[in-house]
């Protein structure tokens, strides 16, 4: 473990406490600020962690303070950093010079010379024992999803699919106001920023609709258990029913 240039790195932000949602499956959910379109946002997202033996896969990473770096501590040894979409690389560094961790990431995301990254393939093995990859073909930009064959099949997804209810104490009022308007708060939603820039198409959709699965941890909102596919399926075909 290297703790020597902490101050390199983003600062952790405001977030809750690790909460186990299934066997060996962990999320926090903690705050994330940054400037688009020349304003300011703040709005929260999701780390998923998952434990595979002894060893304990980051997905989609938030930074803890210490005290939530203790509790994730405890929980297992931070082998792997995963990082499934173009959108999310803000805490990456931090962990990967922390625990000296090996980084997974889609083709084509570009990352820190300083880190060597493996890519994610679906035809090559994965850092996790029992999960599969699915990748977006036709998206303008990389994005996949995990599946781990547990509990009926689990989605851990980054921007893609999400399933923001509500919002949370992570969001300032004037990103609340602004995403409340974008349709950002809905259930078992594709995401609209990302489906704005992504552009993808109706085919990778079919392919992902044809996965068994029955719950979903996404990058931002609540987790969606036992309905996730009929659930997300119906917002496939809403979004693509002209493209059919």
């Amino acid at each position: 473990m290297n703790q020597s240039t902490p101050n390199a790195f983003p600062p952790a932000l405001a977030h809750g406490a690790i909460e186990e949602v299934f066997t060996d499956v962990f999320c926090v959910s903690g705050a994330m600020e940054t400037v688009l379109m020349d304003m300011d946002w703040r709005f929260s997202r999701n780390m998923t962690v998952v434990r595979d033996g002894d060893r304990l896969i980051l997905i989609n990473t938030v930074r803890l303070d210490d005290n939530g770096l203790a509790q994730l501590e405890q929980l297992g040894e931070i082998t792997d950093v995963i990082r499934l979409g173009a959108l999310h690389d803000r805490d990456d560094a931090f962990y990967l010079d922390r625990y000296q961790a090996r980084h997974w990431v889609m083709p084509g995301i570009e990352t820190d010379p300083g880190h060597s990254a493996q890519p994610l393939e679906q035809t090559s093995a994965l850092p996790i024992s029992d999960a599969s990859l699915f990748a977006f073909e036709t998206s303008n930009i990389p994005e996949g999803i995990i599946k781990l064959q547990r509990d009926g099949g689990i989605l851990i997804a980054c921007d893609a699919l999400q399933n923001w209810l509500s919002p949370d104490e992570h969001f300032c009022d004037a990103s609340r106001e602004r995403m409340e308007s974008m349709g950002f708060f809905t259930p078992a939603n594709v995401g609209p920023v990302w489906y704005q820039v992504a552009e993808p198409k109706a085919e990778d959709f079919h392919r992902l609709k044809a996965l068994e699965f029955k719950h979903a941890l996404c990058g931002h909102g609540e987790p969606l258990r036992d309905n996730a596919h009929e659930a997300f399926g119906a917002t496939f075909d809403r979004l693509f029913q002209q493209a059919d």
